[in-house]
């Protein structure tokens, strides 16, 4: 018997049940003999098969999980189903984005008031969404996501997916500890990066350890509102080492949050200089310190009036947070990448990428080495340290370059390998001890991915009940995985079937990602969200998600000339037209272009795109969209629907006459 033979008889049962299912329709019916020759044309093994088995979502059956992936450079963020690993959605969120007319005259202010000192900047480098949480749990209700480049958080509203709010850090102008919710979305944790004198202002790098701080900021979230409230928000001074990822307590820590730091030799660089590149001179010290901060005692001290008002922005002072014992460090591996909450609260992972081991801290302990002042010492700024021997439970030798790590429900934890390029599953100690049949703190396997896996996303894998059924390793290269694309290759999103105990952790199906890098993931039940298929009424104003009175809506419409030299279009557009079809203003006219889709169908989608004038919108049935701009330069501009809509489509058109002065 041949081995492609073996193969297919051993596949064979995997699939009985699904062809019986499909030969029941004598129309689509396929013979086992049909699988079988496909299968040895394309060279299918058995393990390929039952993979494409367990993630294959046939047209009109939904993915059981919804994947909400950073965009990375893109600025945006992005939505994938799973198992299918379909892209469902892109949500425009830093960087203007045509399809939804994100900056072409939609959401242009929201854009702006993320704006830099006022500068105009029109990308984001998007980094770690958080959903939002009700007892640790994802809700379903928003999504949060930083901006490295630029330290802005940014909201967004999951009954539409659109967002609604960004703000700008006033502090500094880069954060990679964000976003991370508390338990109940009280606070969005928004952690700095890189060190700057507050405000960015100018000092120089020779004052690094006397200007030079960095910072942890609390949004506070106001969810009825569903936007940041910014005048009940303040932020804590940290050293000035470099602050990586956070991640907030949860259960027995709820109330502590946990800060990684690189740099604690506050390395300066300048290698044009002949000193010690960053890399070599922020990797000298054995360890780095993990922070360790009470955020909710430090709410009470913000509350009280000790915070001081730094670049017109409450600042819990370094020497207010020692007086007060809101902030408490310990030693963590070197050039750490993650610091991660088991799923009770108990224990704090971290993993340094100069270390093979995953180090394991207890949350008890923590405790009771703060109680007892069981410290080793302070760092140049008087922080406490606590003895790192009286704080780690343990230490599991997992691989190279470790990373992030999620948890299952099952007593186990999976962290990514950057040098390995693999995802290690080992088992959590304490009170899971006895969920797994192998012993506490060990790793039971290593799964090769492809290649270089920064971050790692399990289905609610780092709430308080994950699931445990899929993992998605979130690679930097793809090399040889996809037709070559040029010198720049997509990113590589590889899911791997975590529902099987010791093991049996394979990879199951590959994704590229061809626009930006997938930096971070959270993975939520599909039947959390609950998005609306058409806005509530017509006339709904998407930024305010209400009713706006002044709509345009049928026999409405217009174009009204005002005593100040604003021109007011008041439009409706519903299949196969638009009312007013003909818009003429004069040229130096201010135009308040008002337009409302008046559809009540699902999924009766318009477009508005006008030529030359740079402007674009994605109208959904019932919105409302208000565009504003100077009629400069004169002519004729057709405009027209850009979604195909109907069998009408390039009939539904205007012209937008610009008479010159």
């Amino acid at each position: 018997m041949s081995g492609r033979k073996r193969i297919w008889n051993r596949v064979r049962p995997v699939f009985a049940v699904s062809i019986a299912c499909a030969a029941s329709s004598a129309a689509h019916a396929q013979s086992m003999r049909d699988v079988e020759a496909i299968a040895k044309e394309r060279g299918l093994t058995t393990q390929d098969l039952v993979a494409a088995a367990k993630t294959y979502t046939p047209s009109g059956q939904h993915d059981d999980y919804v994947m909400f992936a950073s965009g990375g450079h893109a600025g945006q963020v992005f939505a994938v189903g799973l198992p299918s690993m379909r892209l469902l959605r892109s949500i425009a969120v830093f960087t203007p984005e045509s399809w939804q007319g994100w900056g072409f005259g939609v959401g242009n202010e929201i854009l702006e008031a993320g704006f830099p000192k006022g500068k105009p900047n029109l990308w984001g480098d998007a980094h770690h969404p958080a959903l939002s949480e009700t007892n640790g749990d994802y809700d379903g209700q928003f999504l949060f996501i930083n901006d490295k480049i630029n330290a802005r958080v940014a909201v967004i509203d999951l009954r539409d997916w659109e967002t609604k709010q960004i703000v700008k850090n006033p502090l500094t102008v880069s954060d990679h500890g964000g976003t991370f919710v508390t338990p109940n979305t009280d606070y969005i944790i928004e952690g700095g990066q890189y060190s700057v004198p507050f405000g960015s202002e100018y000092a120089p790098i020779s004052q690094y350890k006397e200007k030079y701080r960095g910072s942890v900021t609390l949004w506070k979230f106001d969810r009825k509102k569903g936007r940041i409230d910014k005048s009940k928000s303040f932020a804590l001074e940290l050293p000035p080492y470099w602050q990586d990822l956070a991640d907030a307590g949860k259960l027995v820590s709820d109330g502590y949050m946990f800060l990684n730091s690189l740099n604690t030799e506050m390395a300066t660089g300048g290698i044009e200089e002949k000193n010690p590149p960053f890399e070599a001179g922020a990797s000298r010290n054995a360890t780095d310190f993990l922070h360790i901060i009470n955020w909710k005692k430090a709410v009470k001290v913000y509350e009280a009036g000790k915070a001081e008002m730094i670049e017109g922005f409450p600042v819990i002072t370094l020497k207010t947070s020692i007086d007060e014992g809101l902030i408490y460090l310990t030693p963590e591996p070197r050039s750490p990448h993650g610091v991660d909450v088991t799923p009770k609260g108990d224990f704090m992972v971290v993993s340094g990428k100069l270390d093979p081991h995953v180090t394991v801290y207890s949350f008890d302990k923590i405790k009771k080495a703060i109680a007892s002042g069981s410290y080793s010492g302070k760092d140049d700024f008087g922080l406490p340290i606590l003895d790192f021997d009286s704080v780690v439970e343990a230490q599991v030798e997992v691989g190279l370059g470790p990373l992030h790590t999620q948890f299952g429900p099952d007593g186990y934890a999976y962290t990514s390998l950057f040098l390995d390029s693999a995802i290690a599953r080992w088992t959590l100690g304490g009170s899971y001890g006895s969920s797994t049949p192998e012993p506490d703190w060990t790793l039971v396997q290593k799964t090769p991915v492809h290649y270089n896996v920064g971050h790692i996303s399990a289905a609610e894998g780092d709430t308080v009940s994950p699931d445990g059924k899929y993992l998605v390793s979130l690679n930097k290269w793809s090399v040889d995985r996809f037709l070559t694309t040029g010198p720049l290759l997509p990113q590589n999103l590889q899911l791997l079937d975590i529902s099987h105990q010791g093991t049996n952790m394979p990879v199951i199906y590959d994704m590229p990602m061809g626009v930006g890098e997938p930096h971070y993931a959270q993975i939520i039940k599909a039947d959390k969200l609950n998005p609306w298929k058409i806005y509530p009424e017509v006339g709904w104003d998407t930024v305010e998600q209400n009713i706006d009175p002044m709509a345009p809506k049928s026999k409405m419409e217009r174009v009204q000339r005002n005593d100040d030299g604003t021109v007011d279009v008041y439009m409706t557009a519903i299949r196969s037209h638009f009312n007013p079809e003909h818009v003429k203003v004069k040229q130096g006219d201010h135009v308040r272009w008002h337009i409302t889709n008046i559809e009540r169908a699902f999924d009766a989608t318009h477009g508005f795109a006008v030529p030359v004038y740079n402007i674009t919108a994605s109208l959904e049935a019932g919105e409302t969209e208000t565009i504003e701009f100077d009629a400069d330069i004169p002519g004729t501009f057709p405009f027209y629907c850009s979604e195909f809509c109907s069998a009408l489509h390039l009939e539904m058109m205007g012209y937008l006459l610009v008479e010159p002065e």
